[in-house]
Order: C-alpha cells, then structure tokens, then sequence
C-alpha cells in the first residue's frame, strides 16, 4: 500500500496545475458567456438602447419646442399674447370677468 502512495501523490501533482488553468480558464469563458458584460447581456443592452432612443427623441422635441417659446419670448421681440398667456397662467393673475380656456396641457 505504502508503495502506491508515491504514485498517487505524484499523480495528483501532475495534473494540479493543468486542473487549476482549465478552473481559471472555465471562469473566464462563464464571465464571458453569462456575466453582466458577456454576450446573453447584449440582448438587454439593444433594448435598453431602444428605449434610451425613444427617451432620447421625446427629449430633444421637449427641448425644439422650449427653444421656440424661450425664442418668442426675447425681450427685443416678444410675442406680446404669450407673454401675457405665460405670466397669467404661472401668476394666477386673471380678472374675475375674464374666463381662461387652455388651448393645451
């Protein structure tokens, strides 16, 4: 029996290193398959790309239409009926003979 063991310790040796690169060379392949970069995350990263898209063109048409209003609001040449539309209706000051209709909102 003792003459065995030798040969079981030698074994074991031999294929500790080769056991222990195919253990670190298995976890880079599951990180790179599964982890939160690897290539099942891509599906998540194209639809939460789309979305950012969407968000992306509702923001900038947010932003065309506060440049139109802040353009029509220049103090060199203000758009008079929306200057008075924009300070009643964030001031609150209405006449209680006059009757407001919003037109948006």
């Amino acid at each position: 029996m003792s003459g065995n063991r030798p040969k079981s310790i030698g074994l074991i040796r031999r294929s500790a290193l080769p056991a222990l690169a195919l253990l670190v060379v298995g976890t880079f392949a599951g990180h790179a398959i599964a982890g939160p970069n690897g290539l099942f995350a891509w599906r998540g990263y194209a639809q939460q790309l789309d979305v950012r898209k969407s968000e992306l063109a509702t923001l900038q048409a947010e932003r065309a239409e506060l440049k139109h209003k802040s353009a029509l609001l220049d103090p060199r040449r203000a758009d008079p009926d929306l200057a008075d539309e924009m300070v009643r209706k964030d001031l609150g000051l209405v006449r209680s003979d006059e009757v407001v209709v919003p037109l948006e909102d």
